[in-house]
């Protein structure tokens, strides 16, 4: 069959437009064939777009024989349909197209890489490698209209609290926080590093702005194969001048409260969707505070496990404490020796910082710290970590430059995204997701 071509011919309408006030007006309407019914003369089929999807009646002897025979089309083709809205009860929207033009843009193989009828999942890896079909399903679509939201609302927050929005290199000469996670290449005749985070320049960046903050992405070069690791990150990243970590715990209250009520009353159909809108809850602020000194106890006393002052906390020992500490809390000052150079210590107890993680049950969603502002005493910090203060000269020397005393945090939209979606897998709230054994497509 030959295809149709758009012309002038423009879409008027989304299928969530599409309610019982327009009911005798005539529409257009475009997307993907979800599915067709056939009961002899008549012929019910299902488009989708972004929004959702509407039901196409054809009736012979209604309409022409061409256009009903032009309907019969492989599923997840993309059509046009204009027709007249007519009211249909048994439908959730309680109307339907009656058509009067069909305009086919493209067939689709009648055998298709996945199971887009929804009765089974086909395995990840297979999904992924068709991952724009992937993404048609309802169910993905849910996750990511939750992300937009997710990302308007956390902007509208930012910029309420007159932060500016700011754009980091990615091609970076240094390595951020010193270690070996880092994708290194040659730019030129130099060597240069993906970023693996925002840190150094969000930092300076507090000298001419005060508040800044960046949603994008840092690469970390780690070979880990879990459910919550990608080698691609998409983060919020904020800094903020003039202000201590206690600043930081009242901005990110605000921004999750504000995001997840936004998410409850503007995605419920996404919500149900996914099965999750009577379990979606927005939590209240402010949100528990635990040093770490209290979760090495509570871990000791109240499990079988055992850590010793100054170790790291295992997710092993995360899921153990998920029982004692469920909902959204932070972890605060955490070693100075388990932090990076730029987390300031302690005046009390140098050996404790000013530096904290924020979690939700077991999954920790951020990191953050008041920072070393003195020259001095970066340096310092800089040497007790093993790392050359030469390397870094570009960034000390800002320091001369009157650094403001300042703080932020580091969130992973990812790993939040899991969390409140119900989805097991990070590279499921990723459209491309990058892992060790992914670079396509």
């Amino acid at each position: 069959m030959q295809l149709d071509k758009l012309g002038d011919w423009r879409k008027t309408h989304f299928t969530a437009d599409l309610t019982p006030d327009l009911i005798g007006q005539t529409v257009n309407v475009a997307g993907w064939i979800k599915r067709i019914r056939n009961l002899g003369a008549l012929r019910f089929i299902i488009l989708q777009d972004c929004t959702g999807e509407i039901q196409i009646t054809l009736k012979k002897g209604k309409i022409a024989d061409s256009l009903f025979e032009k309907s019969e089309v492989p599923h997840q083709s993309s059509i046009g349909v204009t027709g007249v809205l007519k009211e249909f009860k048994q439908a959730k929207k309680g109307v339907e197209i009656a058509p009067t033009e069909i305009k086919v843009f493209n067939h689709a193989p009648e055998q298709l890489p996945l199971d887009m009828t929804e009765k089974t999942m086909s395995d990840l890896d297979t999904r992924l490698d068709h991952r724009a079909l992937d993404l048609r399903l309802p169910r993905n679509l849910a996750i990511f209209r939750i992300q937009n939201q997710l990302l308007h609302s956390i902007r509208n927050v930012l910029n309420r609290n007159e932060f500016i929005e700011v754009i980091t290199p990615k091609i970076i000469g240094t390595a951020t926080e010193g270690g070996t996670e880092l994708f290194k290449f040659k730019y030129f005749d130099k060597d240069a590093y993906l970023s693996q985070s925002a840190q150094l320049y969000k930092e300076q960046l507090t000298i001419p702005f005060e508040r800044v903050f960046e949603l994008a992405s840092c690469y970390r070069a780690e070979k880990s194969f879990t459910n919550r690791h990608i080698c691609e990150i998409y983060t919020l990243d904020i800094e903020m001048a003039f202000v201590t970590m206690e600043d930081i715990f009242k901005l990110m209250e605000e921004i999750l409260t504000v995001t997840l009520r936004d998410i409850k009353n503007r995605c419920l159909e996404d919500l149900e969707i996914l099965g999750i809108q009577e379990s979606f809850n927005v939590p209240r602020k402010p949100f528990k505070k635990r040093t770490y000194s209290d979760i090495v106890k509570l871990v000791n006393n109240k499990t079988d496990m055992n850590i010793e002052w100054g170790e790291d906390i295992s997710t092993e020992a995360y899921r153990k404490l998920d029982e004692f500490l469920p909902g959204y809390y932070w972890i605060t000052h955490w070693p100075t020796k388990a932090k990076p150079f730029y987390i300031r210590p302690s005046e009390e107890d140098p050996k404790i910082s000013e530096s904290f993680d924020l979690q939700k049950g077991w999954l920790e969603l951020a990191s953050g710290g008041t920072r070393v502002h003195e020259k001095s005493l970066l340096i310092k910090r800089l040497k007790e970590q093993g790392l050359d203060p030469s390397s870094f000269e570009s960034h000390l020397q800002t320091f001369d430059y009157g650094m403001p005393p300042h703080a932020g945090i580091g969130f992973g939209i990812g790993r939040f995204l899991t969390s409140i979606t119900g989805v097991d897998q990070i590279k499921e709230t990723v459209l491309y997701p990058r892992t060790p054994d992914r670079l396509t497509p």
